[in-house]
């Protein structure tokens, strides 16, 4: 007798940076994502690692997506979403590949870090050496790696650098505690020119310490 087809979702069938993203978060942890599309990382994190899962969503079809797997998840921008939660509510706060698309990047790291302990964002890296080539070439914006949309496609995105970031969190006063990149869908090993090198960035980040002055920092590539 056949055995019925799991419905539990495989870490393999994530986007890369999903998978890494799910690899960071500890099981049983309270876990908020932000814009979490069709709900496919809050699926597999609820039924993989027994989380207490929420989400943000402005598209109201991912949402309808979302409530039919069963997971909750509100209708609403990011900025109105989080300021409904009390300080601290979850252990781990996500954002992935939405970075780009903000308006106050700064207000929703913060908030992040408001009502989470950690935060973990993700981003397309347009330091990466085939945008500087095709810039320096064409003359042209490049496509970002990893992102589908294009400059002029809505909503509009802000091209921004791995150390671009770096010098970012050092200006608002974010703690970079972990660093993962990608190139090309992979979980890469370069530790130096990360910025040329890799095509998506992932980093968890916390408020900081009073005498955490040694934070790993990425090279300027």
């Amino acid at each position: 007798m056949s055995s019925m087809p799991s419905t539990v979702p495989s870490a393999f069938h994530l986007r890369p940076d999903l998978r890494v993203i799910a690899g960071l978060i500890p099981a049983g942890s309270r876990v908020l994502d932000l814009g979490c599309g069709d709900g496919a990382l809050l699926e597999y994190l609820v039924q993989e690692k027994q989380v207490r899962g929420r989400g943000i969503e402005l598209d109201e079809g991912n949402v309808l997506t979302c409530v039919r797997k069963g997971l909750t998840v509100r209708q609403g921008d990011l900025e109105e979403g989080l300021a409904d939660y009390p300080d601290l509510r979850f252990d781990y706060v996500v954002l992935s590949q939405t970075l780009p698309f903000l308006d106050n990047p700064a207000f929703i790291l913060d908030e992040m870090l408001r009502v989470g302990r950690h935060a973990i964002v993700s981003f397309p890296n347009w330091g990466y050496w085939r945008c500087r080539l095709e810039l320096l070439l064409t003359g042209r914006i490049p496509q970002a790696p990893d992102l589908p949309q294009r400059w002029y496609d809505v909503p509009r995105w802000q091209a921004f650098t791995i150390t671009d970031f770096a010098r970012f969190t050092r200006t608002v006063g974010i703690r970079i505690t972990r660093q993962v990149y990608l190139a090309n869908g992979r979980v890469s090993p370069i530790r130096k020119f990360k910025n040329l090198m890799a095509t998506t960035a992932i980093f968890q980040l916390e408020r900081p310490m009073p005498d955490a002055d040694n934070r790993e920092e990425p090279s300027s590539g």
